[in-house]
């Protein structure tokens, strides 16, 4: 662990049945890891089965209603009393990549609005150290956009009426994201309707979750012991479920000496499986890895474990955590990932979900402020790429973890923030703060359902404990600039 002051320290003690108060010394970046990148749910305002673009089944209507095809994924039956996405494992062989990636360049720039930093930047070790007294750990990264399986690979879902308030039920009922869906499926800003947050109920202690919709259900993934899971039938209440697996797969003692909970997972659907990535780290370290598991149905199986697909370690200039899958306009998939050092990556991946020969490249950073950046989460929608990051001390004083976000035409970038500030040079435009109630929030995803968008990330309490899931209503104004209710 670098022995600067300014790296964000905390102990993290993970336990997946509860969550517990933080204590005084921080939790170590708890996070939320976020809830896959548009969700196609025909999840039905009144009428059920309409579906989004980039992907994948509606699962309106109650018990069965099958969603038309959108336009990249193919049209899934929803069916009701899914089971919890948990299972056994089979192990998969070490597959550890290291090596360098290219440092970013560019002068240091200040923080473009919203809450900023103190006592300096943290130093690169901030970027694996996350902890929580008892409750589960806190790791980040997100779940994506896919093909298959009732989720869409990145634009705004289509079609679908809205109403004010409430959650997107799957078994109809109104569902209202502070905006209607435009003609391009794009959810518009409305001043008449703000946008506002869902009130949630159930087991809610979660750090990094990441959500993707199957099934009729949401299945919802998060960092902590074996990684936990839950499910929800309208994002508002949640059950607890089986975690992924009973043990960590036999790759990571080798390849990751010390690590113990898994952090960050993300659920995505592609090439007719669905794709699980998650981290294994220590803490405030950069030996990490991102590992890949597999799976055919969440309503039926279990995990293939596939090993890592992409490492780091103490030579390299970026953390291998906090993986993000985006499946581009070809339909091809896309891994983002990093936390501190040098920012966050992006990088092509193979059908089967590998890295192969494929080169990482840099497409956010914070130069001048310790590389203090992480969760990268991407979402196609309304024209653009959004690429959302969260910035700041997640876990210890002053407590000012804040999302952000900035935008491109290409997923892998040039990323800009709303006033031309590049991503590369500490550009990120404000989206999400904290406040006297709920403090720290950050590690987002964004849901774009047929009947508006959501935003999804963790926020702690007014004393700085219990990270606590968040869903807030989410909408694009004129100029293509996301708004957010929050925190």
């Amino acid at each position: 662990m670098p022995a600067s002051s300014d790296v964000e320290e905390c102990a993290v003690e993970r336990r997946a049945d509860r969550v517990s108060s933080l204590g005084a010394a921080a939790y170590a970046r708890a996070r939320v890891l976020g809830v896959v990148g548009c969700l196609a749910l025909a999840c039905a305002g009144r009428e059920g089965g309409s579906e989004a673009t980039g992907g994948a089944a509606a699962l309106g209507g109650s018990g069965g209603a099958t969603g038309s095809g959108a336009s990249s994924g193919s049209a899934v039956t929803s069916a009701g009393g899914a089971e919890s996405a948990g299972g056994t494992p089979s192990a998969g062989g070490v597959s550890t990549t290291s090596g360098g990636a290219p440092a970013t360049t560019g002068g240091a720039t200040a923080m473009t609005g919203g809450v900023s930093g103190a006592g300096g930047g943290a130093a690169p070790g901030g970027g694996g150290s996350r902890s929580s007294t008892g409750g589960v750990p806190a790791r980040g990264g997100a779940a994506t956009n896919g093909g298959r399986g009732a989720m869409s690979s990145g634009g705004a879902a289509l079609g679908g009426g809205t109403a004010t308030g409430g959650a997107p039920g799957m078994d109809g009922g109104a569902s209202g994201a502070g905006g209607k869906n435009d003609a391009s499926g794009c959810p518009r800003y409305d001043a008449s309707h703000p946008p506002a947050m869902l009130a949630l109920t159930g087991n809610l202690g979660t750090h990094d979750p990441a959500l993707i919709a199957a099934d009729g259900k949401y299945y919802l993934f998060q960092t902590g012991h074996d990684l936990p899971t839950k499910t929800s039938s309208d994002l508002a209440a949640w059950q607890g479920g089986s975690a992924v697996f009973s043990s960590n797969p036999s790759w990571i003692a080798t390849a990751v000496p010390g690590a113990t909970d898994l952090w960050a997972p993300d659920i995505s659907s592609f090439g007719g499986s669905y794709h699980l990535y998650y981290a294994a780290s220590t803490f405030g370290k950069n030996t990490s890895c991102i590992g890949h598991a597999t799976r055919a149905s969440l309503a039926s199986g279990s995990w293939a474990d596939h090993g890592s697909v992409l490492c780091s370690g103490s030579g390299d200039d970026f953390n291998a955590i906090d993986p993000n899958v985006i499946v581009d306009d070809a339909g091809t998939p896309w891994l983002a990932f990093g936390s501190f050092w040098s920012g966050i990556q992006i990088v092509e991946l193979d059908a089967t979900g590998a890295v192969g020969t494929h080169t990482p490249k840099f497409i956010a950073s914070r130069p001048s402020s310790g590389g203090a950046l992480e969760g990268a989460f991407i979402v196609r929608a309304c024209g653009y790429y959004y690429l959302f990051t969260s910035w700041d001390h997640c876990c210890d004083s002053p407590w000012n973890y804040n999302i952000r976000v900035g935008r491109s035409t290409s997923v892998g970038g040039p990323y800009a923030d709303k006033s031309g500030k590049a991503l590369l040079d500490g550009g990120g435009t404000g989206l999400v703060a904290g406040n006297s109630t709920w403090t720290a929030p950050g590690h987002n995803a964004v849901v774009v359902t047929p009947n508006g968008a959501y935003n999804v990330y963790h926020a702690l309490d007014a004393s700085h404990a219990n990270p606590t899931l968040r869903v807030a209503e989410l909408a694009w104004d004129t100029d293509g600039w996301p708004v957010s209710a929050g925190p």
